[in-house]
């Protein structure tokens, strides 16, 4: 049996599940989500937890099976604490500001990238070479941030683009000296 599908869900106070045939909805006090749940796989709540069961031990209901847990379990998370992502911005005149529902950013291009802030998303820039994206869905935030970094990777000869807080760039040496 696969070891995370088998570990209980625990629901903290204020968190309310309700599974309605193959949907999950997740109230608290952060918001709301709501997933269907895939394939033949059930979810049983048992007083303040949440265990997911399978039908069989075909392959590709174990996979699903630890697959639907960590999903549920982020969705628990996602409305008591939420998620969020800190990116950096490395480079001279690189920088980035939110003005209403867009963010932003200057990257050494030509023109400025007018970045469209999702649903459900929240971006904050505490500094110019700060961006936090934040929101109750980890997917959503992971994916934003993703779509922000890809403006402008980290190159490797001078380290300047947009990186993941904590992401190591290796750095390349420049062309050898005669």
């Amino acid at each position: 049996m696969s070891r995370v599908g088998r570990a209980p869900i625990p629901v903290p106070a204020g968190v309310e599940v309700t599974v309605r045939g193959r949907e999950v909805r997740v109230t608290g006090p952060q918001g709301e989500l709501s997933r269907t749940l895939p394939g033949d796989i059930t979810l049983r709540q048992e007083d303040s937890t949440l265990l997911v069961e399978r039908p069989d031990d075909q392959r590709h209901s174990r996979a699903l099976h630890g697959l639907t847990r960590s999903l549920v379990n982020n969705m628990v998370a996602g409305v008591t604490t939420g998620f969020a992502k800190d990116l950096e911005i490395v480079g001279v005149g690189y920088r980035a500001a939110v003005q209403g529902k867009n963010l932003q950013i200057q990257l050494g291009y030509s023109h400025d990238i007018v970045y469209p802030i999702p649903e459900g998303i929240t971006i904050a820039t505490p500094r110019p070479t700060e961006i936090v994206v934040s929101g109750i869905d980890g997917q959503k935030v992971g994916h934003v941030a993703a779509e922000i970094r890809s403006f402008r990777k980290p190159e490797p000869y001078k380290g300047k683009g947009v990186r993941y807080r904590g992401e190591r760039v290796v750095r390349k040496a420049g062309k050898a000296a005669k």
